[in-house]
């Protein structure tokens, strides 16, 4: 009979794996391409490489589209990959003014050094659907063909409409300016704030080498290179959530935080050529960076100086950089008087979390069983409910 019934159990299990891949490939419209998913559902794809550890949009896009668009199931198709990949080398530290930024702003100075590009945001614009049919600020026409309003079918509509050329795309928008001397790696805001003294040295030599989370798991107290790299592989709402939350300080008054800079860019990787041990650049990836400047105020803190934060992730994810670098600062400025590092090591991974509400859906019934025997247990111990009948006796079987 046991072997019966887990032989069901194991029937059940492969006919929904079946309806699972079933409901994937089968339906009314066309198959979801790879380069669809690249070009279209960029963010998407740029969040899954992030938090799957793995530069690789292809294999992001397929994890995407594999996982029916959730973005944490594609992490961990992702991560479990990434496991199987041999590690070949170890890039030098590479220079963050190597960035080549394809946007770059800085809310904290009206007239940085260097140039402001606002790049693709929607920083600047209404939250408004596109519905078909509804004319655009434009005045071209929307049109229903799956693509967002920066792409192609709302240049053809546009041109469909008699108003010019359709718009220019983001590479071209840069080979433009390039050809008319922008700045592309211009230099930084902390530098300046470092000559007028104006901010903290936290460079210390002590934390040399990156520490590697992927071979070592990382516990309160971890060097601040274990901290970046945990926040750099969290899962965007979660370190978005657990930022909000801590924003306000114990003290309830609201840490006065202001972005210094966010950049978006392609940033060169080098490995050290094997023969000549020279660098040599093997290609590039996207990376969104984020300085966050805050005000010392606390009484063992340089209240003449500011505190500068940290973040930097794989593809385009302003909102989860910003929350890094934000709680970058926070971290060093609670110095382990809250369990607010704890929370960001352990309780921000969202393979983790997830994990463990996963498994609350598989078969708990024997653990059950022993609670509801503690349960009786006690009723029949107590004198004061040992005569009195339970509501509903309840038969649990452990098949």
């Amino acid at each position: 009979m046991g072997y019966v019934a887990a032989r069901g159990g194991l029937d059940a299990i492969k006919a929904a794996e079946d309806l699972v891949r079933r409901k994937r490939t089968e339906g009314d419209s066309a198959g979801l391409g790879l380069d669809q998913l690249v070009d279209r559902q960029r963010l998407a794809v740029d969040r899954v490489m992030g938090e799957g550890g793995l530069w690789d949009p292809e294999t992001a896009a397929r994890a995407l589209r594999q996982a029916e668009g959730d973005p944490i199931e594609a992490a961990h198709l992702v991560r479990a990959y990434r496991s199987t990949l041999p590690r070949v080398a170890y890039t030098p530290p590479t220079a963050t003014s190597q960035l080549r930024i394809l946007r770059r702003i800085v809310p904290a100075f009206r007239t940085p050094p260097g140039p402001q590009l606002l790049g693709r945001t929607t920083d600047y614009a209404g939250r408004l659907l596109d519905l078909p049919g509804r004319s655009d600020a434009a005045g071209g026409v929307v049109v229903d063909d799956g693509t967002d309003s920066s792409g192609e079918g709302r240049a053809r509509a546009t041109v469909a409409a008699g108003n010019g050329p359709p718009p220019a795309t983001a590479e071209s928008a840069v080979d433009e300016e390039a050809a008319r001397g922008v700045e592309r790696r211009p230099p930084r805001l902390y530098e300046l704030l470092r000559k007028m003294d104006l901010v903290v040295e936290r460079r210390t030599g002590a934390d040399a080498d990156p520490f590697d989370i992927t071979r070592t798991p990382p516990r309160p107290g971890a060097p601040r290179s274990a901290r970046l790299a945990a926040m750099a592989r969290a899962e965007t709402g979660a370190l978005v959530q657990l930022w909000y939350r801590n924003i306000l300080g114990p003290d309830n008054h609201l840490h006065e935080v202001t972005l210094g800079e966010v950049r978006h860019g392609h940033l060169p990787v080098r490995v050290d050529h094997p023969h000549t041990g020279r660098p040599v650049t093997v290609g590039e990836i996207r990376v969104t960076e984020v300085e966050a400047i805050e005000d010392l105020d606390g009484p063992d803190e340089e209240t003449d100086r500011f505190d500068v934060g940290y973040g930097m992730v794989m593809g385009h994810n302003e909102r989860k950089a910003i929350a890094m670098a934000n709680l970058d600062i926070a971290v060093h400025r609670d110095r382990g008087r809250s369990p607010l590092e704890q929370s960001i090591l352990q309780t921000t991974d969202g393979l983790d979390a997830s994990g463990f509400l996963e498994h609350l859906k598989l078969p708990h019934y024997v653990t059950f069983r022993s609670m509801v025997e503690r349960k009786h247990a006690r009723r029949t111990a107590d004198p004061v409910t040992a005569g009195v009948p339970d509501d509903a006796e309840i038969e649990v079987e452990c098949r």
